[in-house]
């Protein structure tokens, strides 16, 4: 027994400093241990049934732990493992007497293992079996005799887990020299069945993030992540894994990177300048309901027409000629377009008025000085004539009949002339007025009596189109 324990120390210390690669796509070993029993009558003469007697032919081991195997992955579904046991034989190959005789049974052994599943996977009673094949050599000691082996082994893994499991495996040995010396007999036939049973674990796998992904295959180790991923996290859950999601915070669309499109507009969210209300590509996502090329949200009439100068709104026509106020120079007088605005001359009711108001326009006798009452006259008239500021005027001035003719000509000039210069001087442009004196010349009256006379000293005011 202590030179099973000094072998198996041994092996443990050589397969611990080799430098193999993984065992499986996470875990780099895989340990097993367990029991096993030992058929020393198989040869090629061995009869296929008598490998499966168990009373007759098998040696079971008194320890529950008698076997062990240690291997590690080397790619391609190739794993190199060493292994030993040892046993108790009390039951002799067919020809052999040996009464009531127990001899020690140690061996180590070396296999390259081959993993089928992939080709020949096998699923019985809902569970998975990975079968594998493997070959190698193996060193005897029976008794006193020992000696090389060539082995050749099948058997099958079960995994509970990741890490756990059981393994069960057969494995024949062929004598490769005799065991012992010429002239003694051997204590098998030339080659031996061992049938063994152990528990299984993998390991050697490092997950740093505890996805269940191992690091040597895991994107994204310092992270949990999903299978799917290799182990990448997809935060929202929307299929696409944050590396790869312009939204990663917000479950999204394929179409859209991974982000949302909210008013379902066909622009996603984060490129959407108004997210929830369905709008235009060309708006940035936001609607424009009037249609006037600015966005609902800087709109200051969302539902009419307006221009951007005026905040999307229409530009105000106060006096509803058509001509906005801004363009309007007479923003509160209707007028036309021709005239920026402006009516082409006063209306007949300014005209009536301007033509009543003149009336009260009065001098000092033989003078050019006005009456007392003959200023606010003249303001209210100021007052219309400034509401048509693209018209002009005719200032035209009568006497009557008593005195020259010159003289009244001179005095009628002398009078337009003043009233023109009041106007002016009350914010209505002279090039707009034109003083004409008329003299005696064109009465509107009699000159006979004063009634008459009075009438003919007036004043016009009149409209030159």
């Amino acid at each position: 027994m202590k030179k099973f324990y000094s072998l198996f120390l041994t092996t443990l210390l050589v397969f611990g400093l080799s430098s193999l690669q993984a065992q499986d796509k996470n875990n780099p070993w895989q340990f097993s241990f367990g029991t096993n029993a030992i058929d020393v009558e198989a040869d090629s003469s061995t009869q296929f049934a008598d490998f499966f007697d168990v009373d007759k032919n098998w040696n079971t081991a008194k320890s529950p732990v008698s076997m062990f195997t240690i291997s590690k992955y080397i790619g391609d579904n190739l794993s190199f493992g060493v292994g030993g046991s040892f046993n108790s034989i009390s039951k002799y190959a067919t020809g052999l007497e040996l009464a009531d005789v127990t001899n020690d049974y140690f061996n180590v052994d070396a296999m390259l293992k081959y993993d089928l599943s992939d080709a020949l996977p096998i699923r019985v009673l809902g569970m998975d079996f990975e079968p594998f094949v493997g070959v190698g050599p193996g060193w005897t000691w029976f008794d006193d005799q020992d000696g090389l082996t060539g082995n050749l082994s099948i058997g099958v893994n079960h995994w509970f887990s990741d890490v756990f499991g059981f393994t069960l495996m057969a494995d024949y040995k062929h004598n490769m020299d005799d065991l012992g010396m010429s002239n003694t007999r051997l204590l098998d036939e030339g080659g031996t069945m061992r049938w063994s049973a152990m528990l299984s674990v993998k390991f050697g796998g490092t997950d740093t993030d505890g996805d269940g992904i191992y690091d040597d295959h895991d994107e994204c180790p310092e992270v949990p992540g999903l299978e799917e991923f290799n182990g990448c996290p997809d935060t929202d859950g929307d299929g696409i894994q944050d590396s790869e999601d312009d939204c990663p915070m917000l479950a999204g669309l394929t179409e859209f990177n991974g982000c949302p499109d909210t008013d379902g507009d066909g622009i996603s969210d984060n490129k959407d300048r108004c997210p929830k209300v369905a709008g235009l590509a060309k708006m940035g996502g936001c609607p424009d309901t009037d249609g006037d090329g600015i966005a609902d949200g800087k709109d200051a009439c969302p539902k009419v027409v307006g221009p951007r100068g005026n905040r999307g709104c229409p530009w105000p026509d106060t006096d509803g000629d058509s001509v906005v106020d801004k363009d309007d120079n007479c923003p509160e007088v209707p007028g036309t377009v021709a005239n920026n605005g402006c009516p082409e001359g006063p209306s007949e009711e300014d005209m009536a008025k301007i033509t009543e108001l003149s009336r009260g326009i009065q001098f000092a006798f033989g003078e050019t000085t006005f009456t007392d009452g003959t200023p606010p006259v003249l303001d209210k008239i100021v007052t219309i004539i400034l509401k048509y500021p693209n018209a002009n005027f005719s200032v035209e001035g009568h006497t009557d009949s008593i005195g020259t003719k010159v003289y009244n000509q001179s005095l009628s000039e002398r009078r337009s002339a003043a009233v023109v210069d009041y106007l002016s001087s009350n914010n209505v442009s002279a090039d707009r007025l034109n003083a004409v004196g008329f003299g005696e010349n064109n009465p509107i009256d009699t000159n006979v009596n004063a009634a008459g006379r009075a009438n003919n000293r007036r004043v016009e005011i009149l409209f030159v189109r």
